[in-house]
């Protein structure tokens, strides 16, 4: 649960079903479920839509902001399946939003986050994916800028069915990973192959001839087991510090950049993601939907991690000082549920771009008096 300074807390955990129309491929989800109710409920018919990368998500904030995931690059954000969605608004009103219900609403509340109403009801679309072909592979961090470069060229023009976030990390010292890579900070790319199964190796075989990894976890699963892989490893209560970015181009100049920040990972939950946003997510209209970087490449972030408050001042100079170094190589805004609220009004803009003055216009239809604030805040236009 998130809570806020001088601001009020809705729990909608008890807002907890998940309904699933296999007929329709749909499913219909209360505001209070984490992804990883979802899965419970469509993987039993062999279905399933975007979620993230951590089941114990929460549902809510995930779509409202636009939902990457290990699913995007075959079927899009989490808002390009949302349907339809229940909402309460500032002024009590209980409203419908979909492609034929407050049209307008039903717009901004895909990627314009928590600005418009409490969203008690998620309907989406789901698709036929039981079984993937994924997991981490690792690799010694000397080799950082080679797989980096490599990951650029290869991801780009691989098949949709083949998702991979590239990854900066630190080892857990735990099982399933052998105890001589335990705590070792590592590079590595974690995939997701959504496509027919019997096409699974075939497809791995020339990331397998790039480089032999020095751990390769890659294969057969359910999908809800890859999608659950690394609660473990981000239980409640963790201290975080965010900074992000759209990026176009991954250059060799900003791979070095890149590189010392990796060497100097603060903590071991800290880590950089790259989330390829391309593919089937590219396809949709920049402003078909609030999010408005449809022709970016990855939703970046650097997160400085750690269960320890003393070690604030230590995973927040990491981040920012990152961010700085990579930031003059980013698209310009960045993916919302990645932007941390010290960050200001002008980065809100810039992460909007061109849909930021539909989205004011849409705020003062519906929330006119700001209520919805405490967020990454689209002001209304009297504010």
């Amino acid at each position: 649960m998130g809570i806020c300074d001088v601001g009020l807390v809705i729990d909608l955990s008890s807002i907890k079903y998940t309904r699933v129309d296999p007929a329709s491929r749909t499913v219909t989800v209360g505001g209070g479920c984490v992804w990883g109710d979802v899965d419970h409920a469509t993987h039993v018919f062999g279905l399933a839509t975007p979620s993230g990368i951590i089941s114990t998500t929460g549902v809510g904030g995930l779509t409202l902001g636009g939902g990457v995931g290990h699913l995007t690059r075959k079927c899009g954000l989490s808002i390009d399946n949302l349907v339809s969605a229940d909402v309460v608004l500032a002024n009590g009103k209980f409203v419908k939003a979909n492609a034929d219900e407050n049209p307008d609403l039903f717009w901004a509340l895909r990627g314009g986050g928590g600005n418009f109403g409490v969203v008690t009801s998620f309907t989406f679309k789901l698709h036929p994916i039981d079984m993937i072909y994924g997991g981490p592979m690792l690799y010694e961090l000397s080799d950082a800028a080679d797989v980096m470069k490599w990951y650029r060229d290869f991801i780009s023009g691989a098949p949709d069915d083949l998702n991979g976030f590239f990854a900066f990390l630190t080892v857990p010292p735990a099982p399933p990973f052998p105890e001589h890579l335990h705590m070792k900070k590592m590079c590595g790319v974690v995939w997701a192959y959504a496509g027919a199964q019997d096409k699974a190796e075939k497809t791995f075989e020339p990331i397998r001839a790039f480089k032999k990894p020095a751990l390769d976890f890659v294969g057969p699963l359910p999908q809800p087991a890859l999608q659950s892989m690394f609660d473990a490893l981000y239980p409640p209560g963790l201290q975080w510090y965010w900074r992000a970015d759209f990026v176009n181009e991954l250059s060799d100049d900003a791979i070095a950049q890149h590189i010392p920040f990796a060497e100097a990972l603060p903590t071991m939950h800290s880590t950089m993601h790259m989330y390829p946003i391309d593919a089937a997510a590219s396809r949709v209209g920049k402003n078909d939907t609030a999010w408005n970087y449809r022709d970016a490449k990855w939703a970046q972030v650097i997160v400085g991690v750690d269960p320890d408050p003393a070690n604030k001042d230590k995973i927040v100079s990491w981040t920012k000082s990152y961010y700085d170094a990579v930031h003059p190589y980013s698209a310009g805004g960045a993916y919302v549920n990645f932007l941390m609220g010290d960050e200001g009004e002008e980065r809100v803009k810039k992460t909007y771009a061109g849909n930021y003055e539909r989205l004011v216009s849409i705020k003062d239809k519906y929330d006119p008096d700001n209520f919805f604030r405490v967020n990454q805040n689209i002001k209304p236009s009297k504010k």
